[in-house]
């Protein structure tokens, strides 16, 4: 009788433990619905963003990426965001995708305009810009390093 009662309460252990665990991996997660509004963007690369990718203004992070698609008519990249409701972005703010860190991750940063006029709900960013990856600029380096290298041996 004592080793069901053992087991019995071992088991209600494991069980709240693993709420626990549940409650945490959601709240840090953010899979909760977001109170806020939708913008877009287009850009020509998004390589490396995902949906729930952060979304900053001025390094504070004020929503996230919450869909990735492609716009059937000119063939760019679409990224959909939730932007918190407290925050107003200006109509002539940028839309800048770049690197999180050198370890690769990516965030998409919001640089505020000047206008007095905000975006609504569902509007486009008109401005938006790719900074190219370190893969990409490192390979650039290095092509221009045999570029030079090569006039150097021509001379």
């Amino acid at each position: 009788m004592s080793r069901s009662v053992i087991e019995t309460v071992l088991g209600a252990v494991v069980l709240a433990v693993a709420a626990v665990f549940l409650v945490f991996a959601y709240q840090t997660a953010d899979l909760r619905a977001g109170n806020g509004y939708m913008l877009t963007a287009r850009f020509n690369d998004v390589g490396g963003l995902e949906r729930g990718t952060e979304v900053t203004l001025g390094g504070v992070v004020v929503g996230s990426v919450v869909d990735l698609g492609i716009d059937p008519a000119t063939y760019r990249a679409e990224v959909t965001m939730n932007i918190d409701s407290a925050i107003q972005v200006p109509d002539d703010s940028i839309a800048v995708i770049g690197s999180q860190s050198l370890l690769g991750g990516k965030v998409l940063s919001l640089q505020a305009g000047a206008s007095e006029d905000m975006l609504q709900p569902g509007d486009m960013f008109e401005y938006t810009q790719s900074n190219p990856g370190i893969e990409q600029m490192l390979g650039q380096v290095i092509f221009s390093l045999q570029n030079l290298g090569g006039e150097d041996s021509a001379q």
